[in-house]
């Protein structure tokens, strides 16, 4: 099993302070997600789409699954561009939680709009 798909099979949960990822462990982690950065102690990625409602369509799945794992981004939607940022305020900092749903924020996107 890979590291990504390891991140997709697990479930967020509570967690505090003590629960950041430190810088080297959290860049290591970031390989397995192309195309996240790290943005003022939150990651960050941005997806294009073809057209509006493409992108609300992603906001609105995106939507269904952080409100399932009850850990929500930020978000700027634009026309045809969603910027999704993550982070978990519990812990003033990045958390296990921001990478399983950076995770499936992916899969998403991969799964509606990339095609094969």
């Amino acid at each position: 099993m890979t590291a990504r798909q390891r991140l997709l099979a697990l479930r967020c949960r509570p967690l505090d302070a003590a629960s950041a990822i430190n810088a080297d462990d959290l860049l290591t982690q970031l390989r397995e997600l192309p195309g996240w950065t790290v943005e003022g102690g939150a990651i960050a990625r941005s997806y294009a789409f073809a057209n509006y409602f493409e992108a609300i369509a992603f906001v609105n799945a995106l939507a269904y699954m952080v409100h399932r794992e009850d850990h929500h981004p930020d978000l700027v939607v634009g026309y045809n561009r969603c910027t999704v940022r993550f982070s978990t305020h519990s812990a003033d900092g990045i958390t296990l939680n921001d990478l399983i749903c950076a995770a499936k924020s992916d899969a998403i996107f991969e799964q509606h709009y990339c095609p094969e």
